[in-house]
């Protein structure tokens, strides 16, 4: 099933986060990017060095994908940015697409910061609680974001339930609500591009398994294990032995997982609750 996606996040020149991590495995699909930021690397490097695009540089790409009638989308799917207009300006793009095709689906993943702390500036947060959430229809934030958002503690399974609940669109237009539960193993590393493979993924297979919530998880968490598993052997290997390995040597290895992100050996089981 060929569909269209709009993907506006960061580009990076070397490596693979936003744009870069997100558009190769969507490449099955018919990917339109725009790049909030252009930067030399992601910010886990000592030193980086780029640039954003503003609010009305957004507006005027749009208007020239508009004025040549090609400004029909299946999906909008969001990530960094780390300005408040372009964020407002993103709203109002959604808004006029979902009137141009009420189905389209709007996958955001608000991203906030990570492990208590912001990455972001702090300005951004109540237009995503306020603006983007309320539009959109798939939200992907980390445990912290998630709290940010709704303004809940999450210690417990319970807890993350209460301010997550997954709802699938059904055949005859009804909604069904499901959880599932994945355990995943932790993986003693710091890696930058998960979370934007994670969303681009989860929109790739809710795309083909649009009410089975499970099918699509089990798929785009294997899809993260393939990836990780080939970047942290590559990281060990390159750092030698008893050696930390690099940001650089952590870069994901996206291009030599091909073959698990078109069709990946199930390796995580989800649970139905």
């Amino acid at each position: 099933m060929e569909c269209r996606v709009l993907s506006i996040q960061s580009h990076v020149v070397r490596g693979y986060v936003g744009n870069k991590s997100a558009s190769f495995p969507l490449q099955v699909s018919i990917v339109d990017s725009i790049n909030s930021v252009q930067f030399s690397n992601h910010t886990g490097y000592s030193h980086w060095k780029g640039q954003v695009l503003t609010a009305d540089e957004l507006h005027v790409l749009y208007e020239g994908i508009k004025l040549n009638n090609v400004n029909h989308y299946d999906y909008v799917l969001t990530g960094y940015t780390r300005d408040t207009s372009f964020l407002e300006m993103v709203v109002d793009i959604v808004q006029e697409l979902k009137r141009a095709n009420p189905n389209l689906v709007y996958v955001c993943d608000p991203v906030l910061g990570d492990h208590g702390s912001m990455y972001v500036p702090q300005n951004l947060h109540p237009v995503y609680k306020n603006k983007v959430v309320p539009v959109a229809d798939i939200i992907t934030p980390n445990q912290f974001e998630a709290e940010l958002l709704t303004g809940k503690n999450i210690s417990t399974e319970k807890d993350a339930f209460e301010v997550n609940l997954n709802t699938s669109l059904m055949p005859d237009g009804t909604r069904t609500t499901q959880r599932i539960r994945i355990e995943v193993p932790k993986v003693d590393a710091v890696f930058v591009g998960t979370g934007d493979l994670f969303a681009a993924m989860l929109l790739a297979w809710t795309h083909h398994y649009p009410t089975d919530l499970k099918t699509a998880c089990e798929k785009t968490f294997s899809v993260m294990h393939h990836v990780i598993q080939r970047t942290i052997s590559y990281a060990h290997e390159m750092a030698g032995p008893g050696r930390r390995p690099s940001p650089a040597q952590l870069e994901l290895r996206m291009v030599q997982s091909k073959a698990d992100i078109e069709d990946p050996a199930i390796v995580m089981e989800a649970t139905v609750l």
